[in-house]
């Protein structure tokens, strides 16, 4: 989901990408609510990744969902979770968390793919064959 419906406040320039990962297997509400006319809310799901901007001086707070509560589990300063770094012009995937960066790993295509399969289908046709 965009940020449209709570953007950071204009009047602070000090903005980060940020970005949580929930790596339990429960659902998790994040929430920031230490910045003054600003108030952010998402529900993150297990295994889901959630990025977002918010201001350096900024507090995550994790809500741990059990049955019908919400336990407050973690208060996770924003600057530790920026993923880019606005005044540094430095690469993306060096400014990823390390299971990010492991994301953007390049896979074979899938011509290559495709040309093993084709080799191996024609070599089985010509043992049968002879």
């Amino acid at each position: 989901m965009a940020q449209i419906l709570d953007p950071v406040p204009p009047d602070n320039q000090n903005h980060l990408l940020c970005c949580y990962v929930n790596a339990t297997s429960h659902i998790q509400i994040a929430r920031i609510s230490n910045i003054p006319n600003w108030y952010f809310e998402r529900v993150v799901f297990p295994g889901q990744r959630l990025v977002f901007e918010a201001m350096a001086q900024a507090l995550l707070e994790i809500h741990t969902g059990m049955m019908a509560s919400a336990i407050l589990s973690d208060t996770i300063p924003c600057d530790r979770l920026c993923v880019e770094d606005s005044g540094n012009s430095a690469s993306k995937a060096e400014s990823l968390p390390k299971s990010a960066a492991e994301a953007n790993v390049t896979k074979p295509s899938i011509g290559t793919v495709s040309s093993k399969i084709r080799l191996t289908t024609e070599s089985l046709t010509l043992a049968t064959l002879g």
